[in-house]
């Protein structure tokens, strides 16, 4: 009762400091649910079962900690690459820094006009995915960013994207509490690629919902970093139809306090679904890979590839879950988790499950951790290659097959450079 008491405390101060959106509208009615789902379950506890590794205080208090700017000096990721650019400061839609946002093929909105309407398509997906992801497992702080977020992009696929949209967003205020909330449907045989990067705010709390159709296509790729001083909870909510495709890779530097969830759902058969990610953390770094895939139609693929390298006593965590249910049969389900641990101060802390209830199926997960190995160490240095550039070498190894689930090879050399940069920043 007490912790039931202080979670309902917790909740209405935040709500409190919060100024949650009003007026008519088609979005109207899944912020009233939303948070009225918040109000219920409380935000989350480090005695709750998926927060025992992450403690959500800085997240859940009413005002966020202070942020330092940070300018790295290098350009940002995906400079190189031809997209259509949205950007986003403090949370906030910059128009003047943003592209057209009209290209073939695709429809991109604001969700704070079009939630203005009576009638949009967004009625039907808006909340929905995020209210189905909320069981078995309570997800709050998604929740939350439903019933209060007033800003993000509401994207419409209907042809093959001839560029990806890559959202941008910037950190300028060290005070700044952001909540994103962003729609993709991708009607039946379409294909998009959507890029994210940026520091975002101080804290920020950003939901993504994408709905594949039959046949069609959704790429994402993003890459946190920059501002160290910064705290994110992130959540995907994805729903795939028949032969339907979603890949999804994150590369993450930098961070005092990272959460990502993504909670996928393969409804169609044949359905693929792939969810990757790289990080690099030194010394005051935490990071949160939280992920639930659930098989509900037949001949369905997915794989979780997840690689963390740790330094100077950084904390890396994955929660990873594949449930199958009855009647998904032919199930292909993959999922490694693994760490690399520079020193002896740092963490890996992984809760990898499989739940299933069919008999035809392949399913496995792997975790492991451990120290750079010291027979390939001993190769590259008898062959001429400094210690420094040779235990850079051996962490590109161990990242790669997380880095190969990338589809475009002109973005993954992106993320590579990335990586590379950032190992030569942190060699001493």
């Amino acid at each position: 009762m007490a912790l039931a008491q202080a979670k309902r405390t917790a909740t209405e101060a935040r709500l409190a400091a919060l100024e949650l959106p009003a007026g008519a509208g088609w979005a109207t009615r899944a912020r009233e649910e939303a948070l009225a789902r918040l109000r219920e379950t409380g935000l989350p506890a480090r005695r709750d079962e998926y927060w025992r590794y992450t403690d959500p205080a800085t997240l859940n208090a009413p005002a966020p900690e202070p942020a330092a700017l940070f300018d790295p000096r290098e350009p940002m990721p995906f400079s190189e690459v031809d997209r259509l650019k949205v950007v986003f400061v403090d949370g906030v839609f910059d128009p003047e820094a943003s592209d057209d946002l009209s290209m073939a093929g695709i429809e991109i909105e604001r969700l704070a006009e079009t939630a203005a309407r009576d009638i949009h398509w967004a009625k039907d997906l808006y909340g929905v995915l995020e209210a189905r992801g909320q069981s078995p497992v309570p997800r709050p702080l998604a929740a939350l960013n439903t019933a209060a977020a007033t800003d993000g992009i509401v994207i419409r696929v209907t042809g093959k994207a001839p560029r990806p949209v890559s959202l941008i967003y910037l950190h300028r205020s060290e005070t700044s509490d952001a909540v994103l909330h962003h729609l993709v449907r991708v009607e039946e045989g379409a294909e998009m690629t959507l890029l994210e990067n940026g520091p975002a705010a101080a804290r920020f709390n950003k939901v993504l919902e994408v709905d594949v159709a039959d046949g069609g296509a959704f790429h994402h790729v993003r890459a946190q970093g920059r501002d160290h001083e910064r705290r994110a909870a992130t959540h995907i909510f994805a729903r795939l139809g028949e032969k339907s495709i979603f890949k999804s890779f994150t590369l993450t530097v930098n961070g005092k306090l990272t959460r990502n969830e993504t909670v996928i759902e393969l409804t169609g058969d044949n359905a693929v679904a792939h969810v990757a990610g790289a990080a690099l953390g030194d010394a005051d770094f935490h990071h949160d890979d939280t992920v639930f895939i659930t098989h509900d139609a037949v001949e369905c693929e997915s794989r979780q590839v997840f690689k963390k390298v740790l330094r100077n006593g950084a904390v890396g965590v994955f929660q990873g879950k594949i449930l199958v249910k009855p009647g998904a049969q032919k199930t292909d389900g993959y999922q490694i988790s693994q760490a690399l641990l520079l020193d002896d101060d740092s963490q890996f802390l992984a809760k990898p499950e499989l739940e299933i209830y069919a008999d035809d199926v392949i399913c496995s997960h792997g975790s492991t951790s451990g120290a750079i190995d010291e027979t390939a160490m001993f190769y590259l240095r008898s062959r001429g290659v400094p210690r420094d550039e040779a235990q850079d070498l051996l962490v590109i190894a161990f990242l790669a097959e997380a880095i190969d689930e990338i589809e475009d090879e002109a973005i993954a050399d992106d993320i590579l450079a990335r990586l590379q940069a950032w190992l030569a920043r942190h060699r001493h």
